[in-house]
């Protein structure tokens, strides 16, 4: 049988075709539009997110035998608001993750409801990307909008409430709405009445591999196919990568290095934090996670060599600095390019060089903008060390894990093995998983990930290097707390 993963982000949605041995058969994209129509403002149509999966279903399945598609589930883009009046029109377009406006509803949440009532209703604190402030905006700032609400939900739901007509969300991605008691898996009744939202507004709550519905029969017609296919509730992008890189388990771990950076720890059971620096979600595969997310990752070697450097030789800038530079830098990055998320929760926050003398050198400083991000990953490492969470090795993927470089000083600045799977397809790999454990292919979603994702490469850390890069790591700590006071004067 096939199984079809969608996974549905900020520049194009990617549908993966998946056959239940886990062999990809297709790879289909499709782009759309972003809008920016305020500086800080960043919002997508829903309605073009239904057309390009609908080409893209019909393009994914040409030329094969459409009666074996089985499934189809989601990885999503995160936090996002689309609201729908009760005609199931889209109000107005969507907010998006990424986007700034909510600076004065996210410091009302955190600093007059308080922290730790945010803490204890959803396991969370306020960020602007998140979707409870997204609410309270469009409540002060279009009421005539806010009144006409009558479902609210996430950006990958919208396509499986018009595949299949559920409303609904599954837990992982609901736990970055801050609208959700991620403990106990139901909305938190304190913060649906903070932002002034009825229960019969929030869709219906689901694991990620579980059926929400199938096909309705209009739009299998218009597909060609069966109205039998079975439509799983899927996962935020984060939780549907870290199933296709086999992130499932207890201190399972996996590093993303993409525009921005995560660090995901799957857990069988649930914490927080005390400074609620990492995000407390639920997983995938009906657990629990912590994640750590820095705003400039892969960005920062991005932007130093186009934009500093001006060339795009990334091989040969990297060439330069040697093995034995190593763990000897003595100059600093503070990778915060756009703020920080985790751990610092700090919009003011700006990159910074540090410890320059006359005979410092380019590849000192390109080195510096690599161990920074490393570094800052170590960061939220440490908070999830410190609940317990023995992280043996981690996954390592995205765009900046091509570097053998970057690779190994990740390996060293952690002090953990670093394995490298066979397929890169994260999200949409992810939710063909999920599609194929919610249509029995697999029994669970630990039994698909053990038996489909492969390990090929692994990175050790070098014992002697290690311990120069944990004295390294002790001094990069004290940068941020040091001049934290200056970047808002900045």
């Amino acid at each position: 049988m096939y199984y079809i993963g969608v996974d549905l982000g900020t520049s194009a949605v990617k549908l993966l075709l998946m056959e239940g041995n886990g062999k990809i058969a297709n790879i289909v994209s499709k782009e759309y539009p972003l809008y920016f129509p305020n500086v800080g403002w960043s919002e997508q149509k829903p309605e073009d997110w239904w057309e390009a999966v609908l080409a893209g279903l019909k393009e994914l399945t040409e030329g094969f035998d459409k009666s074996k598609v089985a499934g189809i589930s989601f990885g999503g883009q995160m936090h996002g608001l689309v609201i729908l009046d009760s005609e199931d029109n889209v109000i107005r377009p969507a907010i998006l993750w990424n986007d700034g406006r909510t600076q004065k509803e996210t410091d009302y949440l955190n600093n007059v409801i308080g922290k730790d009532k945010l803490s204890k209703y959803t396991a969370n604190i306020a960020f602007t990307g998140f979707t409870a402030p997204k609410i309270l905006w469009v409540k002060n700032n279009e009421p005539e909008n806010f009144a006409r609400i009558n479902k609210i939900m996430l950006p990958k739901d919208y396509i499986a409430y018009k595949l299949s007509g559920s409303f609904c969300t599954d837990f992982s991605d609901a736990s970055g709405m801050l609208l959700l008691d991620v403990e106990h898996k139901c909305w938190s009744e304190e913060m649906l009445e903070i932002c002034g939202v009825k229960k019969e507004q929030m869709p219906k709550l689901y694991e990620s591999y579980e059926a929400v519905g199938t096909l309705k029969e209009d739009i299998a017609a218009q597909l060609g196919l069966s109205a039998t296919v079975k439509i799983a509730a899927g996962a935020g992008d984060n939780a549907a990568a870290a199933i296709g890189t086999g992130t499932v388990g207890d201190a399972m771990c996996n590093i993303s290095l993409g525009t921005s950076g995560t660090i995901f720890i799957s857990s069988d059971k649930f914490g927080v934090d005390k400074n609620n620096a990492l995000h407390s979600f639920a997983h995938a595969n009906g657990k629990y996670h912590l994640m750590g997310c820095m705003l400039s990752a892969a960005s920062c070697n991005k932007w130093f060599m186009e934009e500093i450097l001006q060339t795009k030789e990334f091989a040969k800038e990297q060439a330069a600095i040697t093995d034995d530079m190593l763990g000897n830098n003595h100059v600093y990055f503070l990778p915060y390019l756009m703020g920080e998320r985790s751990p610092h929760n700090d919009a003011n926050a700006r990159g910074t060089l540090i410890g320059m003398t006359m005979d410092t050198s380019r590849a000192d400083i390109y080195q510096a903008v690599l161990e920074g991000v490393a570094f800052a990953i170590r960061d939220s490492f440490e908070v999830a060390k410190s609940l317990g969470i023995d992280i043996k090795a981690s996954k390592i993927c995205g765009g900046g894990a091509k570097s053998p470089l970057w690779k190994k000083i990740f390996a060293n600045v952690l002090n953990i093995r670093l394995d490298i799977i066979e397929s890169e397809e994260g999200p949409g790999y992810g939710g063909a998983i999920l599609a194929a454990v919610a249509c029995g292919e697999y029994a669970t979603v630990e039994e698909a990930a053990d038996k489909l994702v492969k390990v090929i490469d692994s990175v050790e850390p070098d014992a002697e290097l290690a311990a120069r890069y944990e004295e390294r790591y002790g001094r990069f700590k004290q940068i941020y707390p040091t001049v934290k006071e200056l970047f808002p004067r900045l």
